[in-house]
């Protein structure tokens, strides 16, 4: 009696471990075909392309529209100053306006993707209306995708020029 008991709990183990497996087999290849679907040729497409819009919303002086392009969660992390929160990261790009930025040029030279974040890396250039370098340095940036829609989690910028003296 105690080798047919055995015997059954045995069985019962191997069937409960064979379709553990099993359950476990059939969900990776879908999470692979997933992070595949978003590969670094459309990522780089795409953050080419919203680089140039806040290229050109720049030159127009429109800080709605660069503010639109965060999340109401979105942070932006600057040099010398506090953490900037949601709405005021509107007007953190319109007080950047008013000093005079005229031209920001970005250059990408990392991108790391998955379905739901785009991590990029790269520097930036800022230059007034006389075409003259106002600050140049390095950012990462983490897009976060919701609803169908990319816009920005973090911004983190820091400059590359020596500190006033």
């Amino acid at each position: 009696m105690t080798k047919a008991y055995f015997f059954i709990a045995a069985s019962i183990i191997c069937f409960y471990i064979s379709s553990c497996k099993s359950n476990n087999s059939e969900k990776l290849p879908n999470l692979e075909a997933e992070i595949q679907a978003l590969d670094k040729q459309w990522a780089k497409s795409f953050i080419d392309s919203i680089n140039m819009k806040f290229s050109e919303q720049i030159a127009a002086g429109d800080s709605s529209a660069l503010a639109s392009h965060y999340w109401p969660d979105a942070e932006l992390l600057l040099d010398n100053s506090e953490v900037v929160k949601g709405n005021d990261i509107l007007n953190a790009w319109g007080s950047a306006i008013r000093a005079g930025i005229k031209e920001m040029t970005f250059s990408t030279t990392d991108i790391t993707a998955s379905p739901a974040l785009i991590i990029e890396t790269g520097n930036y250039e800022m230059k007034n209306e006389k075409k003259l370098l106002i600050d140049r340095g390095k950012y990462v940036v983490v897009w976060e995708k919701r609803n169908g829609d990319w816009k920005l989690y973090r911004d983190i910028g820091s400059t590359s020029m020596p500190a006033a003296k």
